[in-house]
This record gives C-alpha cells, structure tokens and sequence, in this order.
C-alpha cells in the first residue's frame, strides 16, 4: 500500500478551492446558449486536491507547497 505525502500547502489550497468552485458555478448557472459550459465542471478536479492535499502534478514535477513535516 503506497502512502501519499501531503505536497499543497494552506494557501495553495484555498486558491484551489475558490477556483473550483468558480469553476462548477459557472456550469450550473452559465446561460444556456453557452455550448462549452461542460468546461466549468474541470473544477472538481482542484477541489479534489485541495480536500486530498495532494496533487498528482506536483509528485511528478516534485513541487510541493506545504511545509515540510
């Protein structure tokens, strides 16, 4: 079982939670004639790291914004 090190930091997270959610809003309540809204719903993907505190980008190019434990 791998074990996942926490790389997004404090500030890191709420810029990825205040972007997803940005991002979902404007799927839910973009106007109608707008075909390309299906875009918004890419925000579940920063809200996810943000709640798991760990990004998959990040490991790979070993970013890491939090502190080190």
């Amino acid at each position: 079982m791998a074990i996942v090190t926490t790389n997004v930091g404090s500030a890191d997270r709420i810029a990825r939670i205040v972007v997803g959610l940005a991002l979902i809003a404007f799927a839910l309540f973009a106007p109608a004639d707008i075909s390309w809204k299906w875009v918004g719903w890419i925000g579940v993907v920063p809200l996810a790291t943000a709640f798991l505190k760990w990004c998959p980008a990040y490991t790979l190019l070993g970013i890491r914004t939090c502190k080190a434990e």
